[in-house]
C-alpha cells in the first residue's frame, strides 16, 4: 500500500502522524511511505531521518494526499478538503460530532474515515485516545496554573499556596483518563482537588489510589454548582466516546463564579462540557466571559509535539500496520477498527455522530458487507 504522511496545517499543530521508526516498520513490510517535506520538523524529526527509514520525501502536499491511505494527527481543515476523495482511507483524529461540515464533506466525497478517538477494544478501552488524553490532562493543570496568575487575567493564586495561605481549589469534571491525569498534577502542585463523575466505581478507584489527597463527589447539578462556585480552576474532562459532550456548567453558573477563575475545557474537541466554551487556538488561546478566563484550545497536546507524537504513534502503529497490510479486510476482521469507522462510501457509521446531527447511520459491519 502507498501511505501518505502530510504536514499538519492546523494553527500551531506540530505533531506528525508517523515517526521514522513507524515508517521503517511499514517499508520493511513492503509498503511505500510518502512524506511531505518538513512534516516532522515541528516534532524535531528531519526529512533525513525519514529518508534513512525508507520514506520518500515529497514536496507537494497533493502528491502525499494522493496515497491510498493518509495517516494524520488532526482532522482535515478547509484547505485540505480538496484532497478528500472516494477511495481514500483516512486514519486520524476526527471528532465529527463537533464538526457537521467535515462530516458532510466526508460523506459527500465518500471517504473511508477511521477516527482514532472511536477505535475501541472489547473491554471498552479507547487505546488511541488514551495517550493524548494523558498529555492533555497533565497539560490542563499546568495551563490552569499559568492563567491563574494575575498577569494572565486570573485571580492571582499560587496553585500550592504557601505556609499560612490556602492553595488553589481545583474542580475536575470527569474522572477518566484526562481527569485522573489532571488530578495527579494538581495534587503534585499542592492544590485542593475535587473530582466529579457519574461513575461511582471510578470515584472509588480514585479515592483508593490517592488516599485522601483528593475529594470525590457524584456528578449532579447541585454538587456541580456547589463545587464550581467555589473553584479557582475548573478542568472540563468529560468524554462521550465519539459523541458530543454534555454541558455540565451552564451559562448562568458562569456569572456566579469567582472573578478571575479559570476554565480549561479539554472536552472542546467534542463541543465542550461548559456552555460558554468555543474553540480557541494556541495563537489566541483565551477569552473572558463574566470575568472568568476560558482556555479552550482544541489541540492542546500540539504544544508539546515531541512527547505527543511519540506517545501517539506508539499506540497507532499496530493499527496502521493492520490497515496497510490488509486494507478494508483489517476493518472487517477487527471489532476495534469497526468502532473506529465513521464514514464509508457515503454512509455514516458511528451512532454517536449520527445522534449529534439527527442523521441516519449504518452499522459498520453492514456497510462493509
Amino acid at each position: 500500500m502507498i501511505i501518505g504522511l502530510p504536514k499538519e496545517i492546523k494553527d500551531n499543530e506540530y505533531r506528525v502522524g508517523l515517526t521514522p521508526g513507524a515508517v521503517r516498520a511499514l517499508v520493511r513490510r513492503g509498503h511505500r511511505v510518502l512524506v511531505e517535506s518538513g512534516a516532522g520538523l515541528g516534532s524535531y524529526i528531519t526529512d533525513d531521518e525519514y529518508r534513512a527509514a525508507g520514506g520518500e520525501i515529497v514536496a507537494d502536499a497533493a502528491d502525499v494526499w494522493a496515497a491510498q491511505m493518509v495517516v494524520k494527527v488532526k482532522e482535515p481543515i478547509e484547505p485540505e478538503y480538496r484532497h478528500l476523495r472516494a477511495g481514500l482511507m483516512l486514519f486520524t483524529y476526527l471528532h465529527l460530532a463537533a464538526d457537521r461540515r467535515l462530516t458532510l464533506t466526508l460523506l459527500e466525497r465518500q471517504v473511508t474515515a477511521i477516527a482514532y478517538e472511536t477505535v475501541q477494544t472489547a473491554g471498552g478501552r479507547l487505546p488511541l485516545l488514551q495517550p493524548m488524553s494523558e498529555v492533555a490532562g497533565r497539560m490542563a493543570t499546568q495551563v490552569g496554573a499559568f492563567y491563574l496568575e494575575k498577569t494572565q487575567g486570573g485571580r492571582g493564586i499560587l496553585m500550592g499556596g504557601v505556609p499560612g495561605v490556602a492553595p488553589a481549589t481545583v474542580a475536575i469534571l470527569g474522572g477518566g483518563t484526562v481527569g485522573a491525569n489532571a488530578a495527579r498534577v494538581a495534587i503534585g502542585m499542592g492544590a485542593h482537588v475535587t473530582v466529579l463523575d457519574i461513575n461511582h466505581d471510578r470515584l472509588t478507584y480514585l479515592d483508593d489510589i490517592y488516599r485522601g489527597q483528593l475529594r470525590t463527589r457524584t456528578s449532579n447539578e447541585p454538587n456541580i454548582e456547589e463545587i464550581v462556585f467555589g473553584a479557582d480552576l475548573i478542568i472540563g474532562a468529560v468524554l462521550i466516546p465519539g459523541g458530543r459532550a454534555p454541558y455540565l456548567v451552564t451559562r448562568p453558573m458562569i456569572s456566579k463564579m469567582r472573578e478571575g477563575a479559570v476554565i480549561v475545557d479539554v472536552a472542546v474537541d467534542q463541543g465542550g462540557c461548559i456552555e460558554t466554551t468555543k474553540p480557541t487556538t494556541h495563537s489566541n488561546p483565551t477569552y473572558v466571559v463574566d470575568g472568568v478566563v476560558h482556555y479552550c484550545v482544541a489541540n492542546m497536546p500540539g504544544a508539546v509535539p515531541r512527547t505527543s507524537t511519540f506517545a501517539l504513534v506508539n499506540q497507532t502503529l499496530p493499527y496502521v500496520l493492520q490497515l496497510a497490510n490488509d486494507g478494508l479486510d483489517a476493518v472487517r476482521n477487527s471489532a476495534a477498527l469497526q468502532h473506529g469507522l465513521n464514514t464509508y462510501k457515503g454512509s455514516l457509521n458511528h451512532a454517536a455522530v449520527a445522534e449529534a446531527f439527527g442523521m441516519e447511520y449504518i452499522e459498520p459491519a453492514d456497510a462493509l458487507a
